[in-house]
């Protein structure tokens, strides 16, 4: 079975050594706590004893092994996306915290790594009218 050896990033990307020689990568923008973190938060990770998943304690972040099997890069042309870059002034915290996921996957949602179902989709749609809604009368 195929476990976590090293981890490091580069530019835009966190790579990933396996115990088998392969280097996996993925882009630093579908994890936000990543991206925004500092390059010593981002080093300050622990590999499980299982070499399945990664922590960094104090981003409460983790991830699995199996993030990284995705072959192709993100697609950020969907819907979700297209509604952020039409309100740029949107905060993904919070959007998340009203459709109350975590903004992780909201991000993935965005950077087109996780597919939402329709409903989740609609969910999303009924926030942001609703936040226009408090503009206008505010």
């Amino acid at each position: 079975m195929e476990k976590i050896k090293n981890l490091w990033f580069d530019g835009n990307r966190i790579y990933m050594r396996t115990n088998e020689g392969r280097v996996l990568s993925r882009p630093l923008k579908a994890y936000p706590e990543l991206e925004e973190a500092t390059m010593e938060q981002r080093n300050d990770f622990t590999i499980d004893e299982d070499g399945m998943a990664i922590r960094w304690e104090s981003l409460d972040a983790d991830m699995h092994i199996s993030s990284f099997y995705e072959t192709s890069e993100p697609n950020e042309q969907n819907e979700v996306a297209a509604m952020f870059r039409r309100f740029p002034w949107l905060n993904v915290s919070e959007v998340a915290r009203y459709l109350g996921i975590n903004k992780s996957l909201l991000a993935r949602y965005i950077y087109g790594i996780s597919k939402p179902s329709e409903q989740r989709i609609q969910q999303l749609r009924e926030i942001l009218h609703t936040f226009g809604k408090e503009l206008q009368s505010a």
